[in-house]
């Protein structure tokens, strides 16, 4: 069974047939741009897809709701999330236009009404949404300072930054926050040695912080 299937049997067929679609145009794009590692395009549906879907097992975001998707690339987090989740909306985030390309080609070609495309630096991004993601752009505490600009001002305690990275974090790094990130391990999701390092990491939504 394929690995998508035999984690979220609550999916439609409509959405399998988009994650087979979309590993099908994967591979062919990183014929042309190297989205993913070229040595690792055989493990897309395992290491890119499922590794994204952990933001979905830690909290399927309500519908209606907005995340804005930072140094997306190809489309990770956001393109799964954006299959997973088609009643909230996902604008996908990288200042390298190249890798966009990708993403909206595949955007297009799975009809993800939910998803737009922006071709900007962090800094430059000037909406707001209930939700960021982001995976191992940089450094958690980095990605936040950068990144919080974009969150609403107003929300629950479910909204803020969700962050797929490893679990080191230096000392002291959340000292200025009232609400404490989380972090879960994806491997408790998916039984897999690949996700033995890797971790999901939640910062709350802020109304008070002072880095």
């Amino acid at each position: 069974m394929h690995p998508i299937q035999s984690y979220f049997p609550e999916f439609s067929q409509r959405q399998f047939e988009q994650f087979a679609l979309a590993e099908q145009l994967y591979a062919e794009w990183n014929q042309k741009i190297n989205v993913v590692s070229r040595k690792d395009i055989d493990n897309l549906a395992l290491h890119h897809f499922l590794h994204s879907l952990a933001i979905y097992k830690a909290h399927p975001f309500e519908a209606g709701s907005r995340c804005i998707d930072l140094g997306t690339g190809g489309g990770f987090p956001g393109i799964p999330l954006a299959i997973a989740l088609p009643e909230c909306s996902f604008t996908l985030v990288d200042s390298i236009r190249k890798k966009l390309t990708v993403a909206q080609d595949i955007a297009n070609a799975l009809e993800l009404k939910n998803v737009q495309i922006l071709n900007a630096r962090i800094e430059s991004v000037s909406m707001t949404a209930e939700y960021i993601t982001g995976r191992a752009v940089e450094s958690l505490p980095d990605f936040f300072n950068r990144s919080r600009h974009l969150l609403v001002k107003k929300g629950n305690a479910q909204h803020g930054l969700y962050y797929l990275k490893g679990p080191e974090l230096p000392a002291g790094s959340f000292s200025g926050f009232r609400r404490q990130p989380q972090s879960f391990p994806v491997h408790s999701w998916f039984n897999h040695p690949y996700f033995e390092e890797k971790w999901l990491w939640h910062i709350p939504l802020q109304t008070d912080y002072t880095p």
